[in-house]
Order: C-alpha cells, then structure tokens, then sequence
C-alpha cells in the first residue's frame, strides 16, 4: 500500500474529525481499554472514537499519533489484508511516539481480527468499529484473545435524543406542565421518526433513513452475504414489518413470499433473516420458557429503529409505539427480554422480563375493550407467576394506577416509562 495515500487518509480524516460535531452520548468508555465498537450503522459509532480522539488531543497527544483510518474510503477499494503491515511502519514514519490506532468499519478486509490482535499483542491501543455482529462473534472473540472489550452502540433513545433538542429531561422538568407538554411532542417525533442521530440535521428525516436503509440493505446485507434475490429479501423487510407486535414463523413468511411469486426456499428465508439480524437491522424476541407456557413459539420480530419500520407502515401507530418500547428494553435488559403467550392459561403478554420481575403491556390507550384485555393478562399472569411483583401498561398519553384482583397496574404515557424505565 502507498504511504504516501494512507498518510492523505488519516490527514483527511484528522480534519473531519476537527470540524465534526460530538453530543455526548450515554456510553462511558474505559480510557485504559481497546475496543470493539459495532451496531447498526449510522447509529453514532464514529463519534464515539471521534470524541475519544478529541480528548486525547485535549490532554497532550499529537495529531500525528492519532492513526485514524476508515475502511470505506473508496481510496482504499483496493485494500487487502497483507497491506495491514503499512499501517504500523506509517504511524512510525509520523511520529517518534507510540500511536493510537482507530479504524472504522474493519470488517470489510479479511483476517482484520489477526492484525487487531497484534497491535494489542505488542501493547498498542486499538479501537475499532464495525457493522456487523460477528464481529462479536466466538471465533472472531477467540482470535483477539481477549485483549478487546466489546460495545454495541444504538442509534439515540429518548433521553439522548432530548439532549441533542437541547430539552431538559430531569428534576422539575418533569413535573411542570411547560416542558412536560415540549416532552410529550418530541416523543412524536422520535417515535415516528426514530433516533439517528445525523437525521436530526436534516429537513427530511425520512429521505435520511431510507438512503442508511438502502446502505443497510444493499451494502451489509445483499453485497456481503452475496444474495441472489435482492428482491425477494426487500419484500421479506417489509413482510417483517407488517408482523410487528405478533409472533410470526418461518412458514408463515415463506408462505407470504410464495404466494406473491417468490419461491425462494424456507433456508433461504431463515439465512435472510439471521443476515439482518447481523446487520442490526433487526432483532427478535423468544417466548418465555415458563411453567405455564407449553411451547417456546415463533420469535417476535421488531426493527433496530422505529425510523426504519415507519419505512414500511402507514397509519400503524401502535405498531410504531410497540416497536420503540421493545427497542428500548433490548437496549437496557438485552438477552432477559422475553414475551409470553400460552394459549393453555389465555395468558399473552407483550414484554416479561423474567429476572427483573416485569411484566409490560403496550397499548395506544386502554379506552373501551381494550382496557380489559390488557388487564386481564397480566392478573391471569399475577395468578400462575408469583416472582413478577411489577406490572405495567405503557400507552400513548394515559397515566393511572389501576387495582385489580389484589395486583397494582402502573399505567403511564410511553415517554415517561422510557425516561424512567429505560433512561441512562
């Protein structure tokens, strides 16, 4: 690899990194620690090494240790594996002094772990970021040897979004009528928009999300995995989409497929799925192995971003308000997020989180029958699962406490169950 062109690579980027502009997000990051940064892409990873390098120039460090190179710089198009060993003797050709070495979106060159490991190996600090979740993977972790922590990063939840709207979120905030009705609306616009955090510069959020979407698809999705039927896995998206809220199999998406005339076959759904799942495009949640549900089931699907299902839905606000509780919970109990369905006991709940003793409903509101069958199964559940002492109903704008069959039901408007269930 020409020095010559790596050097204009980390100069270039040593200015965007100058002018770029950090909101502090919810990650604390161990300053004495390499990392492994993924998540869905656009969701804030770069910035994340953007405000580490600022602050090591903030406490003495010279730009020229700062070896910052990002892998889908097109100058790069031609990068292999074996011009990793450049990059060392450049960084010793900028500075006398040890570097600090930042690569973004590695995953793209192969063997990148085995590189990573040496760096660390020789006692270099070294954060990288990627775009896909095997790079957590057991081999890859393997390879690394340990010498790596790991963090996933996600496009903003509320109380950051909040932060970058410049609206205060805590203390008094939250008891005056002022800024709870300025809270209120910005959760309408980041429930339906979603959270990523360059979307919020932009006159047309939707464009934004569906140009990262189409990267998302095309990109970490189609180009990596080399899929055959793009088309069929742009329907599969949307498919996925229109089952959020209920659990859906295998068959059930194959059979929607075929009966539109794709005939991909079931291994082939299964693959496209765990691909964006890979991409954190998507992720699912399992019904709760309990004593009183007879079968696992189907998992529940929800899209990594509500910006990206509001890609697929009109006029689904439930849907929408759904898929932004489940983010959230991923987000803050990860793999202990579970449903229940059991059609033994009628017992069907949204969100069980079986070690923090939670159970949550979500309802647009609880106006009319819906009040009695968001109630009803969380006493049914109250009757056959002592150790969940918490329930909750999450809704739009309402806010009560409910007494039934001897259980306490805290129902609350989504923007204060996210700030308080789920804020940093």
């Amino acid at each position: 690899m020409n020095h010559d062109l790596l050097k204009r690579v980390i100069f270039d980027q040593h200015e965007i990194i100058r002018n770029a502009h950090i909101v502090p997000r919810r990650y604390t990051l161990d300053p004495e620690a390499n990392y492994v940064i993924t998540g869905l892409r656009r969701a804030g990873k770069s910035t994340l090494l953007y405000d580490m390098v600022r602050n090591l120039v903030s406490s003495g460090i010279a730009w020229e240790r700062i070896i910052y190179i990002n892998f889908e710089d097109e100058r790069l198009v031609d990068f292999v594996s074996t011009d990793f060993q450049d990059i060392p003797l450049v960084q010793s050709e900028l500075s006398d002094e040890r570097g600090y070495y930042f690569f973004d979106e590695i995953q793209n060159i192969q063997h990148w772990e085995r590189f990573a490991r040496r760096l660390a190996d020789a006692g270099e600090r070294v954060h990288i970021t990627g775009s896909n979740a095997t790079m957590l993977s057991g081999q890859i972790a393997s390879e690394l040897g340990g010498r790596f922590f790991s963090l996933q990063v996600s496009p903003y939840r509320f109380d950051e979004y909040l932060d970058a709207k410049h609206q205060d979120h805590i203390g008094s905030a939250l008891y005056t009528t002022r800024e709870i009705g300025r809270i209120a609306r910005h959760f309408d616009e980041f429930y339906r928009q979603g959270g990523f955090p360059e979307s919020l510069r932009y006159t047309s959020q939707r464009a934004y999300v569906e140009n990262v979407y189409q990267k998302v698809l095309l990109g970490d999705i189609a180009a990596r995995y080399k899929v055959r039927n793009v088309n069929a896995l742009r329907v599969l998206m949307k498919k996925v989409a229109e089952t959020v809220r209920n659990e859906v199999s295998y068959s059930t998406l194959h059979n929607a497929l075929k009966g539109i005339g794709f005939s991909i076959s079931k291994d082939t759904l299964i693959s496209y799925l765990e691909y964006a799942k890979e991409a954190y495009l998507l992720f699912s949640i399992s019904n709760a192995t309990a004593a009183f549900v007879e079968r696992e089931g189907s998992p529940k699907y929800y899209y990594s971003d509500n910006g990206l299902l509001g890609l697929f839905l009109v006029n689904r606000e439930t849907a929408l308000l759904e898929n932004e509780i489940a983010v959230a919970l991923c987000d803050r109990f990860g793999e202990d997020l579970r449903y229940l369905k059991s059609s033994r006991t009628g017992i069907d709940v949204d969100f069980y989180l079986p070690e923090a003793g939670i159970a949550i409903q979500v309802a647009y509101s609880i106006a009319g029958e819906a009040r009695a069958r968001e109630v009803g199964n969380l006493v049914r559940l109250a009757k056959v699962d002592s150790s969940v002492t918490r329930f909750l109903i999450v809704t739009k704008e309402e806010e009560e406490v409910i007494d039934a069959d001897g259980i306490s039901i805290e129902v609350m408007p989504a923007w204060k169950f996210l700030l308080g269930e789920c804020g940093s």
